[in-house]
């Protein structure tokens, strides 16, 4: 038996208290961001993949699994599978009508999440920011901006050392007299948009409380934005890392951002 993970400790809580709306969408949180463990019925090829589906109560649903030995105990043989995230897994599945089995007869965390469920978190983790080239006219601190989200957006950009050098959350209004929350993110190194986008979507969506609209942009250092938003917006450390490398994938899955494609 493999020890206890994350995913086993946030579906613990959601089971203890179905009323929790914080800790459902904390589960939803630990899966998006978990590396997961697909089964396939062949081996993963250059052009996409195929999950092995399993019918329950006439819903398709693909297997997947938060570790390799979870994954190896239910097959009980050598499987072809495919390591993903859970971001990537929803983004693959949305539209098609199959829901997600998760650990299912080798955990405590076994979860059937039905097809609208899939469709509701890629939805939600595709929408929750805007990426915006509006330039603003006035910026101010952000002083309406939920404790909840700002915890959020700092524990993700924590995460996400050498990706770029800082971010500033202020409150904007732009030319047309549209205000708004904006997240600049500075210095960000090639290739590492799409990954700061989805942490920063991913805390709007599950920090607890009502969501708040995020307008996102990503600017270069010399900026005269970013003069502005030193001044008056609130800073959000970004770690600089050991080391860094960013690595291009090679096969399908290999991009745990990417979603293969559903063949």
């Amino acid at each position: 038996m493999t020890d206890e993970t994350p995913l086993d400790r946030a579906h613990a809580a959601m089971q203890a208290d179905p009323q929790d709306h914080a800790a459902r969408l904390r589960f939803y949180e630990r899966l998006a961001e978990a590396e997961v463990f697909l089964l396939l019925e062949k081996e993963a090829q250059a052009d996409g993949v195929s999950p092995r589906l399993f019918c329950v109560d006439n819903v398709q649903y693909a297997l997947v699994f938060d570790t390799e030995e979870r994954l190896a105990e239910f097959a009980g043989a050598t499987v072809h599978h495919v390591a993903l995230s859970g971001r990537a897994l929803v983004g693959m599945l949305a539209g098609e009508d199959i829901g997600v089995g998760i650990n299912l007869d080798v955990a405590p965390s076994g979860f059937l999440m039905g097809p609208d469920a899939v469709d509701w978190l890629a939805v939600a983790l595709a929408g929750a920011v805007k990426e915006t080239a509006e330039r603003p006219v006035e910026i101010a601190p952000p002083f309406d901006v939920a404790p909840a989200l700002l915890a959020a957006v700092g524990d993700k950009l924590a995460l996400a050392a050498g990706l770029a050098r800082a971010a500033w959350l202020a409150q904007v209004s732009y030319a047309g007299g549209a205000r708004a929350t904006l997240l600049a993110i500075v210095g960000v190194q090639d290739g590492a948009r799409e990954a700061l986008r989805q942490a920063v979507s991913e805390a709007v969506v599950f920090c607890a409380g009502e969501r708040t609209p995020v307008d996102l942009v990503f600017l270069d250092e010399a900026d005269p934005v970013v003069a502005r938003l030193e001044r008056v917006g609130l800073r959000i450390s970004i770690p600089e890392p050991e080391t860094h490398e960013l690595l291009q994938p090679e096969a399908p899955g290999m991009d745990p951002d990417k979603p293969p494609k559903l063949r």
